[in-house]
């Protein structure tokens, strides 16, 4: 589980790219999972996180039981952490069950234009012409997108436009967590089970109103049948997979892959993952795009690129002044 000591940028981009497309498939197992098996959004999302805890956890239990130990002072950040992780994780569900695998993997990416608004109004970040301009490329793009510009779908579907942009924000506030939890010397795998672990305990708890819905698969109808167990073993395969796979596969790659290569190039090869899940979306979900769509999706993407951009020229300024000799004291007089 230790980080590898001599960076690889090849391997870097390997990593990062195989993350990026298991991450493009959670939507088509979600959808799958709320579509074919009606199973709801909440239950599906405390399963999902549940099996992620479990299985990083036999995994350091195994491997590297040290990272077990959390110290005390980081338990209320691990609760916010696990409470922003439980929200993000619900919303997202919604917005796939409500939008479908692609629109709603597409309305998930205007969360850079989210972290630069919140960064210029509430961190002091400069909001310069290029993240300007991405912000509206985001925006015009998600209008496109969840087809916003027609007063109807704001009467058909407002629930799913508005989970779709929560979404967005919602993945900004784990980000920004993930950021912290960096900052704070704690390690990776240590964050993944405690958030999730936490994340799943705060969908427990909102469950128990109706705790049947838990076993929602037991419950598949029809209740008993030559086929009944074999529907439920499907969907309970799916959700495992869901969590082994895209979920605990990608977080766990894109995070080795940072140690090869800089946040900035991990994060523009990650801009990728919309575009793959449509690909997955028409040939397994049978999914459609219209090509107001797919314009709206390559707007987000075309400002998500100039933003990342428009952050590393930034950061290489400022570390272009940070080697700048500074003037001596008789030159300043």
């Amino acid at each position: 589980m230790d980080a590898h000591r001599n960076p690889s940028p090849a391997r870097g981009y390997l990593l990062t790219l195989v993350a990026t497309t298991l991450w493009s498939m959670s939507a088509i197992f979600i959808s799958y999972l709320t579509t074919h098996f009606h199973m709801p959004p909440l239950v599906l999302a405390f399963w999902r996180d549940l099996f992620v805890a479990g299985a990083v956890g036999i995994a350091l239990v195994l491997v590297a039981r040290p990272l077990l130990r959390v110290d005390r002072q980081h338990v209320p950040f691990f609760v916010l952490y696990g409470l922003v992780l439980a929200a993000f994780n619900a919303i997202w569900t919604v917005s796939v069950a409500l939008n479908g695998a692609a629109v709603a993997t597409v309305l998930n990416h205007t969360a850079p234009a989210f972290t630069a608004l919140i960064g210029w109004r509430w961190l002091g970040e400069r909001l310069n012409a290029p993240k300007i301009g991405a912000i509206v490329l985001c925006i015009s793009g998600c209008v496109l997108v969840s087809g916003a510009y027609d007063p109807a779908a704001w009467q058909v579907n407002p629930i799913g436009i508005a989970a779709g942009l929560a979404g967005g924000v919602g993945f900004t506030a784990y980000s920004l967590f993930g950021k912290a939890s960096s900052q704070r010397g704690i390690h990776p795998w240590t964050a993944i089970l405690v958030s999730f672990a936490i994340g799943a305990s705060f969908l427990f708890l909102f469950q128990l109103r109706q705790p049947d819905t838990l076993l929602w698969l037991f419950h598949l109808p029809p209740a008993s049948g030559p086929g009944a167990w074999q529907e439920a073993a499907l969907g309970w395969g799916a959700l495992v997979l869901l969590a082994i796979g895209p979920t605990l596969g990608g977080y766990g790659l894109y995070t080795v892959s940072l140690t090869h290569l800089p946040a900035s190039t991990a994060s523009l090869i990650v801009t990728l993952e919309p575009a793959l899940t449509v690909i997955w979306a028409v040939l397994f979900l049978d999914e459609r795009p219209t090509v107001l769509q797919l314009l709206g999706g390559g707007l987000i993407l075309i400002g998500v690129v100039l933003l990342r951009l428009s952050e590393r020229a930034s950061d290489a300024t400022g570390a272009a002044a940070g080697a700048r000799p500074q003037p001596s004291h008789q030159e300043l007089t």
